[in-house]
């Protein structure tokens, strides 16, 4: 999810010249390109924000790849093939671009697309795709290379914003920041999530679905030939917005659903955590599309909750326009102008989030009931209008309640794009301290 603070509000959150850490004492500066980089990210994000914001197939150059819902390779076989979640149901090379235009792939990075087993918020099992990126030059740190499951942020629910293909296209917003995570010499892997690419309705900001898929990428990654990882591999997991609850969702069930990862830390920024209080609080708002979105997520996660039953012919038809959209789009931009400060109402006939069927699901996906079992480090926006404060806040306190090894940082000027920025430099430096084998520092 992006929002959108007006060019004083750039200024205020422009990046220091020299990051300082997470930990009170340390530092840890940036690279010249990452500093560009982020400059960019930064013009990107608010750019964003103010239009919303058992084969291997051969290798294909970025500009000839057809998007997802032409490209077979996103189609699964049917039934999967026996495995367990994190097995590769095929793969093939692909590049990773910054360019949009030029589409010249980093020549220091590999890169693959993947098909991997996962699992729904259900149980079931299911195949989603995603990208895995390595740095070809030999990694010089403490132990092994490091691997990042990178979550990303709200891009929109039709197949074309699919991560594996804007990765391989350069126009995916998040690039740039899993470009700077690359300069540290970290292998990245990046899930589509449930829908998003694949066939089927994307599950938008379902919790449990959506950290099932980042850990699993993580599984796939280390068993995907070539990449140089392993069982004993550190993993870390990074995610804002979207991003942050897929995050926050790893680091939850990883105990229970991925034990055997060597998870090191874990860091969620701008977390959706509560999502009923989100949807009130997007309600007549600006963004208010988001909330639509996520409830056609849900309807597809949870097919009981049947949202066409509550929708009038407005809602019909807004559900009709929206099965594609992607938000960086015209049709997104059209979208998100023409329902913007409207109610749930104006296209139910009862508003979903009054019913028991639909908070229970949307409580079932609430963050905050168990302890992470790795370091996190949260990061918000205190000015954040999109995703609350208030209910980040409660997050907090509910992983402190339960003993969890948490890093709370706010940024008191930044609302929620300018917090994807804020955040980079803690984020790298809170992940570098963790793969080094240092200590997390608790400020619960």
């Amino acid at each position: 999810m992006a929002s959108s603070e007006g060019t004083a509000g750039a200024r205020r959150n422009r990046l220091p010249r020299r990051a300082r850490s997470v930990n009170k004492g340390r530092s840890s500066p940036v690279s010249a390109r990452t500093r560009r980089g982020l400059r960019a990210l930064m013009a990107t994000c608010l750019g964003v924000a103010l239009t919303i914001t058992p084969v291997a197939a051969g290798p294909a150059a970025a500009d000839t790849v057809p998007a997802p819902a032409d490209d077979p390779f996103y189609k699964p076989p049917t039934p999967l093939p026996d495995g367990r979640p994190g097995d590769i149901i095929r793969s093939r090379a692909s590049a990773f671009t910054l360019q949009p235009i030029r589409k010249t792939p980093r020549a220091d990075v590999k890169s693959w697309q993947v098909l991997y087993r996962s699992q729904s918020a259900t149980g079931e099992d299911i195949a989603v795709s995603g990208t895995v990126l390595v740095p070809t030059k030999p990694w010089t740190g403490t132990g092994g290379r490091p691997l990042l499951s990178y979550a990303v942020g709200t891009r929109g629910i039709g197949d074309s914003c699919a991560p594996s293909y804007t990765l391989s296209q350069g126009t995916d917003y998040e690039g740039l920041i899993i470009s700077a995570a690359l300069d540290k010499g970290w292998a990245v892997a990046v899930t589509d999530m449930q829908g998003l690419g694949t066939p089927g309705m994307h599950t938008y900001e379902v919790g449990r679905a959506q950290g099932k898929a980042v850990l699993d990428i993580a599984r796939a990654a280390q068993r995907l030939p070539g990449t140089g990882l392993n069982e004993q591999t550190p993993v870390g997991v990074w995610g804002y917005s979207q991003g942050g609850t897929s995050a926050g969702w790893a680091a939850e069930l990883a105990a229970s659903y991925a034990p055997e990862l060597n998870l090191k830390g874990v860091v969620a920024g701008g977390v959706p955590a509560d999502l009923i209080a989100v949807a009130e609080n997007l309600e007549g708002s600006a963004t208010v599309a988001l909330a639509f979105l996520a409830a056609v997520g849900y309807d597809a996660a949870y097919p009981e909750l049947k949202l066409e039953s509550y929708l009038n012919d407005a809602g019909r038809k807004l559900l009709a326009s929206s099965q594609d959209i992607c938000l960086a789009s015209v049709d997104g931009i059209t979208t998100v102008i023409g329902t913007a400060f409207s109610k749930f109402t104006d296209y139910a006939t009862v508003n979903p989030l009054t019913t028991e069927t639909w908070r229970r699901r949307l409580n079932e996906n609430k963050l905050g009931s168990t302890r992470p079992s790795a370091p996190v480090l949260q990061v918000h926006g205190r000015i954040d209008a999109i995703i609350p404060f208030a209910q980040a806040e409660t997050l907090r306190k509910n992983w402190c309640a339960l003993g969890a090894d948490l890093t709370w940082k706010v940024y008191p000027l930044a609302g929620h794009a300018p917090g994807i920025v804020r955040q980079v430099p803690d984020a790298l430096s809170f992940l570098s301290d963790r793969f080094a084998g240092l200590p997390a520092q608790s400020n619960c």
